[in-house]
């Protein structure tokens, strides 16, 4: 079945000549490129040059597995299987306990899947990928802090100026109707002269679950005399 923008495009994008390869090539590229563009943008580590890298590794793998006589797509699965390790080495935890980097590293690793798509030659696929990837991350970042900002869990990073105020900061926590599922201390700040905690937060209360955010719970934290820094943990 030949691929229905293929079909539009004439017989030289489907077949094995070098104005379709260098066609998929070339897709690939401008596709990835505006992936990698959106990235850099928002201040990412992975960006322009990381995603069109990506994807045209996996579209070359892809047009040598094609043109083989193998009859297996073994580079492609050899660059799918090292897009993924590149992604997972890439996601780092900050001092803070926050994970970072995990939805540029999952955006990488589909960048690569839609070189594969674009080096087997289906247009209609690699271009519908490329619309759903990037407004997910696009738009979606708005819609998704807002769901997050009303959800009845969350995390916080805390400081406090002595680890003699936690009792106090506890205290007010289940006044406040929350409820503390786990207290991390953070030992990156051991020496600081601070105490550094990560505390996963439920929200129990009917009237907060109904009328506040997270962002107005940790403002009305923040003004207790003890806390040093109080932020929402984002992961």
């Amino acid at each position: 079945m030949i691929d229905p923008i293929a079909s539009m495009l004439g017989a030289w994008s489907y077949t094995d000549g070098i104005e379709s390869i260098m066609f998929r090539i070339a897709l690939s590229v401008v596709l990835s490129a505006i992936i990698g563009y959106e990235r850099s943008t928002k201040r990412h580590a992975a960006g322009l040059r990381t995603f069109i890298l990506v994807s045209l590794a996996t579209t070359v793998a892809m047009l040598l597995d094609i043109h083989s006589d193998s009859g297996f797509l073994l580079l492609s699965a050899a660059s799918v299987i090292g897009v993924a390790i590149i992604t997972c080495n890439s996601i780092l935890f900050s001092s803070r306990s926050q994970i970072k980097g995990l939805t540029t590293s999952v955006g990488l690793w589909a960048c690569g899947i839609i070189g594969l798509t674009a080096g087997a030659g289906y247009y209609t696929v690699t271009i519908v990928s490329f619309g759903a990837l990037f407004c997910i991350l696009l738009f979606f970042p708005p819609i998704e802090g807002y769901l997050k900002n009303r959800s009845n869990h969350f995390e916080v990073h805390l400081e406090l100026i002595s680890s003699a105020h936690l009792q106090s900061f506890v205290t007010t926590i289940r006044r406040l109707g929350l409820t503390i599922d786990d207290i991390e201390a953070n030992p990156a700040y051991v020496g600081s002269g601070l105490s550094v905690y990560s505390i996963a937060i439920s929200i129990s209360s009917a009237e907060l679950k109904k009328y506040k955010t997270h962002n107005e719970i940790i403002e009305a934290l923040s003004t207790l005399d003890y806390v040093y820094h109080i932020e929402r943990m984002r992961m």
